[in-house]
């Protein structure tokens, strides 16, 4: 009995942590006493110095894994010893762009199986010198002896605390990836894609961490998640690709913790589905957008908001908002002016702010909505047009606004106009919405599928574009001794600027009929008003060319839905023909049926509520020569109009991770996959690109001749 303490005792002697200079080692056990016949877990326990770390079994551009050489006294042959299992390792970034490791610090575990014998003795005893290299700033190859006895019984006895820090290592050991993984030549880059249930609609970050040294360690893995997996775009470190490239995928989604799968990619062509929305590169924060590319978002959100002002949609409900201003600053109301123009900002701020709830509470609820969604609903594009016509009525002075109110005082006169302004803020935010623009798509649609404060931010500071200019003017000194006395031509002002009051709601009619007719009679009876409007308020000098002036558009006005409108349109299913190129109507399945017979495809996402759409329409997607491009190209062109709520268009929009309308996709001849074009078309660019598939087409032609 005494003889057996002493060697009890000798045994928890050895089983403490050696000291290897930065780091305490030891071999421990999930087994106190193991049965013969039994698979036991060892490992190898690292605790790491702070900031110090050791190598995963590749160890990247520059490191070794550490390394186990089991002694003679060792009960077991080497080989039949089991592999370390390692745990999912983190980058080391050494040299940013240059040179990147993989590894593991503070605590680590690197389990290994070994299967006892069925004739085994006693005890079981398992020794040697474990190498590793440590690095921190510098690097120091250090080395230790470690061993541990196993005793043998007829039961099974744990060892309670290591076997917890086993199975804790064995969980971070990634488990086989279930679906399928391919490795595809891509120019001068190559695509890792992924299919399967373990991936099919996730998102965040992925990062993939090979076993070999096929790909440059420290470049960036650009990376998208589809609908059915994901894919990375890897930088070759070899000429040709593997036959197979195996590896740890990581993916990090924006809640939750990170997940892994080990795999193995077989050289094929890209998987269906795995691509779509941009994942976060591997330097992004928990968030997925560093600080740098938020301030990059915020910018081009501003900008957006700015170029806003400028929009055919937002410019008509400005006239109000000036009319405002100049009242006020020809009466030097300066109090008054500064007032306007915060209540103005409060009220676009606040407009897109409930925007981005709405967006954000679809988008937890599983749906697609995008900017101007609101237009594709008949209900709110007749109730703005209406409101549209209230407002031109009221600037032609057929009713007033605020008499009631202004005769229980002049304070609550003025807040009735601080009202007004607000009203005019959200009423801008409202039908602003349809005239996206491309910083407003750059920045929405790099946000669209990130945390809500990051989206919140976005649209907040797009509304606070939109508002800046009135903001700045409305503070700017002396503005009020610039413009002229107040008189008769304020009255004159004012109810010129109900046309476009009207435009604006000739517009909306516009998206409402079907029909070229509706809009044509619509803009024509507003160019009529005008000019009757303008016969009405001739007089002095200007009396003769006002009067010719407004018979002449009141003549236009009553021919011109005549000779372009009332024409009869196409029937219904049909579409436009445009020179030698007929749309047709867009279908994921027809998309797939024309790159099957080797075909070019170009895709028109669009909606008669999208001015951006409408101008690319005009100053590109109808030209003769861009059109006969498309044609030599054998490019087939699909339009998919979102003018009215659509499953299909909302899924293929989130897929490609846009936040609404216009969006371009050009398929290759045959292609799998498209590139988005920019939301903003050229006539020229159009043609570069239908070019360069037309001369692939001859060069191919050529040799196969």
């Amino acid at each position: 009995m005494a003889l057996l303490a002493l060697v009890s005792v000798a045994g928890k002697a050895l089983a403490e942590p050696v000291d290897g200079g930065h780091a305490r080692v030891e071999l421990i056990s999930e087994r106190e006493v193991a049965t013969p016949g039994e698979t036991v877990w060892l490992g190898f326990s690292f605790e790491l110095d702070e900031d110090w770390h050791i190598y995963w079994k590749n160890a990247g551009d520059a490191g070794i894994p550490p390394a186990m050489y089991w002694d003679e006294a060792t009960s077991l042959p080497e080989d039949e010893i089991g592999a370390i299992e390692w745990p999912v390792p983190h980058t080391i970034e050494v040299v940013e762009g240059e040179i990147m490791d993989y590894g593991y610090d503070d605590r680590v575990v690197l389990p290994f199986p070994v299967k006892i014998p069925e004739g085994a003795g006693e005890t079981m005893r398992f020794g040697g010198t474990l190498d590793y290299l440590i690095c921190k700033d510098i690097c120091i190859p250090e080395s230790v002896e470690i061993e541990t006895v196993l005793d043998l019984g007829s039961r099974q006895v744990p060892n309670v605390k290591q076997a917890d820090q086993i199975a804790g290592a064995l969980e971070d050991v990634p488990p086989a990836f279930e679906g399928q993984a391919r490795l595809s030549e891509q120019g001068e880059t190559w695509l890792l894609s992924l299919t399967g249930g373990q991936v099919a609609g996730m998102g965040g970050k992925a990062r993939f961490f090979p076993e070999t040294h096929d790909i440059k360690h420290a470049a960036e893995q650009p990376g998208e998640f589809g609908a059915d997996g994901l894919q990375l775009t890897l930088t070759p470190a070899s000429d040709s690709p593997p036959e197979t490239l195996s590896g740890v995928i990581t993916i990090t989604p924006e809640e939750g913790e990170r997940i892994a799968f080990a795999l193995s990619a077989e050289q094929g062509d890209p998987l269906e589905g795995t691509s779509g929305i941009a994942a976060s590169d591997r330097q992004a924060g928990t968030s997925g957008v560093s600080a740098g590319m938020m301030v990059t978002l915020l910018s081009l959100a501003l900008l957006g908001g700015l170029i806003l002002n400028l929009m055919p949609c937002v410019l008509p409900v400005l006239s109000i908002k000036a009319i405002g201003m100049v009242q006020a600053a020809s009466r030097g109301e300066k109090a008054h002016l500064r007032e306007h123009g915060v209540w103005y900002t409060v009220g676009v701020v606040l407009s897109f702010a409930v925007t981005a709830g709405v967006f954000l509470a679809l988008r937890a609820a599983g749906q697609f909505v995008s900017l101007g969604f609101q237009l594709q609903y008949p209900a709110v594009v007749a109730g703005l047009a209406l409101v549209m016509v209230l407002i031109g009525l009221w600037l032609l002075g057929v009713f007033t606004l605020g008499t009631s109110m202004q005769n229980t005082g002049s304070g609550l006169a003025s807040r009735s106009g601080n009202a007004g302004a607000f009203f005019t803020g959200v009423l801008a935010a409202v039908v602003g919405a349809p005239c996206v623009g491309p910083f407003v798509v750059g920045a929405l649609g790099a946000v669209i599928d990130k945390p809500w404060p990051i989206v919140m931010a976005v649209f907040l500071m797009l509304g606070f574009g939109l508002a800046l200019p009135f903001l700045i003017l409305s503070f700017v000194p002396g503005l009020h001794t610039v413009l002229p006395k107040p008189g008769a031509w304020m009255e004159r002002l004012k109810q010129a600027f109900a046309f476009p009051m009207f435009l604006t709601a000739a517009w909306l009619v516009t998206v409402l009929g079907n029909h070229p007719a509706a809009g044509a009679t619509a803009f024509g009876a507003v160019i009529l008003a005008f000019g009757v409007w303008l016969m009405s308020v001739s007089g002095g000098k200007l009396k003769a060319p006002v009067l010719a002036l407004g018979a002449a558009l009141s003549v236009f006005a009553i021919g011109w839905p005549i000779v372009t409108g009332l024409q009869e349109g196409p029937e219904e299913g049909e579409s436009e023909s445009y020179a030698s190129v007929t749309p047709e109507p867009w279908s994921p399945a027809r998309v797939d049926e024309l790159t099957a017979e080797g075909k070019g495809v170009f895709v028109d996402f669009t909606a008669s509520w999208c001015a951006t759409c409408q101008v690319n329409k005009r100053t590109t997607l109808t030209k003769p020569d861009v059109l006969r491009a498309m044609a030599d190209a054998n490019v087939t062109f699909l339009v998919a109009d979102f003018t009215r709520p659509d499953d299909d268009i909302a899924a293929e929009l989130k897929k490609r991770g846009s936040p609404g309308v216009p969006m371009y996709l050009l398929y290759g001849p045959g292609a799998s996959e498209p590139e988005v074009l920019p939301t903003l078309l050229n006539p020229g660019m159009m043609k570069r690109k239908l070019g360069a598939f037309e001369t692939a087409s001859l060069e191919r032609d050529q040799q196969g001749d």
